[in-house]
């Protein structure tokens, strides 16, 4: 849209076709991921650094929100607690409305999209969300090799994480 700011360098995206894309592209990113994980390179995370940057500085967020869309983040206690506060709820009253603990003893939302992802992709409690939120899609972190198969499963929920792991692969 001429005059927004976020389409300055942006790329359109059709959050759809670039997931159809992911889903085409898994095969070869799994063998990608399970050839680092056998030999990975001295500079991973900086492989890794420079595409989360390339990446993000085409794609908006706010354009996808597929993450919130199909995915929870895990609650910690410090996150509900956090939340909570900035909901003005009790900690508790906060699980009996939202979440539930999964297979794994995590606390999750009890639904997708989450609750607190308004029609326009915006955060209504983006300063209180949780740590999981903070850090998505975790290919900017040290040490990307532990997290080389959550990195694969991101590529079919984000389109930044498929364009990283297709960078890379193709390099």
């Amino acid at each position: 849209m001429a005059g927004d700011p976020r389409s300055d360098r942006r790329l359109s995206m059709d959050v759809a076709k670039e997931m159809e894309r992911a889903g085409h592209e898994y095969k070869a990113n799994k063998k990608w991921v399970a050839r680092t994980k056998a030999r990975p390179p001295r500079d991973l995370d900086e492989q890794f650094h420079g595409e989360h940057e390339e990446a993000f500085s085409r794609i908006d967020c706010l354009d996808c929100a597929n993450c919130c869309k199909t995915t929870s983040p895990i609650f910690r206690d410090i996150d509900i607690d956090r939340l909570a506060r900035h909901l003005g709820i009790r900690p508790a009253e906060l699980v009996d409305r939202h979440l539930h603990m999964d297979n794994e003893g995590d606390y999750v939302l009890n639904q997708a999209p989450c609750p607190f992802l308004g029609d326009d992709n915006y955060c209504s409690v983006y300063e209180a969300r949780p740590r999981a939120c903070r850090e998505y899609p975790h290919t900017d972190r040290k040490n990307m090799l532990p997290i080389l198969p959550l990195t694969l499963r991101n590529t079919l929920v984000c389109p930044a994480v498929a364009r990283i792991l297709r960078s890379l692969r193709e390099n």
